[in-house]
């Protein structure tokens, strides 16, 4: 039977996810959007719309889940006092606290994704390290393992890049993740995975290991300022290869860009537009680049500190072992299961959700 300081404790959880989830910030920032998107010319420029519809829908939903939990308390609290006249009324009560505890928990995990890009889409970007041929064979191992992991969230992923190997498996992989906070809970892959297995290449049946790093970058809205001049940029159409549909290898639809200024390089292939393939690419680009400015913060920190991280072994954020035993095992929160067929199938929301309370617990 639930007491009265039960029902205070919860009260007193609301009140806290009131102030972390900021709830009189969101509903004034919801309510100017609103007014934005009432406005008779707010859809003359799409994309600039379709930005902020979206951030207003995610408004909302936060909104939603504080307004359930208040109804929860309200349906607890009835309950409660139900249940000194009627003894039926006893488990109703425990059981909706139980409901409203859970439902508080879940506010306080997504409390965690507060960043300013948090809330929004994430590009995946996977490609092999050491390892040869394994290493483009893990490559697609874990592409497989993140469409499933947002397949299981409800999110949509598109694949923006999909470069086959040269025998077996994937030598690049770029995909883009949509859903609520994805780009906030996808920031905990970002690193070097390493697979420990009997190789199925080898004859003699030998255990090899092997690298691959990933690399996820938010999904930028048009009005974020990123230093991208379009005059830095050289574009290269060629014939596209492997997966794309009926355009593949019969038209120059793919686009490679390369910012001279940093030298980095951003291919895709999937659209069978060149002009989509292109904007698809210069969406990565931006996301790429803001990434880069992000990190020349923590540069020097890194170099003083010999923080280098190759893929290879000894820079690994997780190890996968499933030879000589089964083992998947994070080395930031040593986070571990035996149930690797799982996790590779996509069950990876322990090591997600572990990854950001031990980051919040520093």
């Amino acid at each position: 039977m639930i007491e009265q300081k039960d029902i205070e404790a919860a009260k007193k959880r609301l009140d806290s996810a009131r102030a972390f989830m900021r709830i009189d910030e969101v509903e004034s920032q919801l309510s100017s959007l609103e007014n934005q998107i009432a406005d008779p010319g707010f859809w003359d420029d799409t994309s600039r719309a379709q930005s902020i519809s979206k951030h207003a829908g995610n408004l909302r939903e936060t909104l939603e889940d504080f307004k359930k939990a208040q109804e929860q308390l309200s349906d607890t609290e009835t309950a409660f006092e139900l249940s000194f006249e009627d003894e039926v009324f006893v488990q109703e009560a425990k059981e909706r606290l139980e409901e409203l505890n859970k439902h508080l928990d879940a506010l306080e995990v997504n409390a965690w994704f507060s960043g300013k890009y948090d809330s929004g889409d994430a590009i995946v970007s996977i490609n092999p390290g050491a390892g040869g041929l394994e290493a483009q064979d893990w490559t697609e191992m874990l592409y497989r393992m993140y469409v499933r992991y947002a397949e299981s969230k409800g999110w949509k992923a598109t694949i923006l890049d999909l470069v086959n190997g040269e025998e077996i498996g994937l030598d690049k992989a770029v995909i883009q993740i949509e859903g609520r906070n994805a780009y906030g809970m996808l920031r905990s892959e970002s690193g070097v995975h390493r697979l420990v297995r009997i190789s199925p290449t080898d004859e003699k049946k030998r255990r090899h290991t092997t690298f691959a790093a990933v690399a996820v970058m938010p999904v930028l809205s048009d009005d974020i300022d990123v230093d991208l001049d379009v005059n830095d940029v050289r574009v290269d159409v060629y014939r596209a290869s492997g997966n794309g549909g009926q355009c593949v290898n019969t038209t120059d639809s793919a686009v490679r860009l390369t910012h001279m200024p940093t030298g980095i390089v951003v291919t895709c292939q999937n659209e069978k537009s060149q002009l989509q393939n292109k904007e698809a690419a210069f969406k990565v680009l931006r996301g790429k680049l803001f990434e880069l400015a992000m990190q020349k913060r923590q540069a020097e920190i890194d170099d003083l500190r010999g923080d280098v991280r190759h893929i290879e072994f000894g820079s690994q954020i997780r190890n996968y072992v499933l030879y000589p035993y089964q083992l998947v095992k994070d080395v930031r929160t040593d986070i571990e299961t035996g149930n690797v067929e799982a996790v590779l199938n996509g069950q990876i929301d322990e090591f997600v959700m572990g990854y950001h309370k031990w980051l919040a617990s520093l």
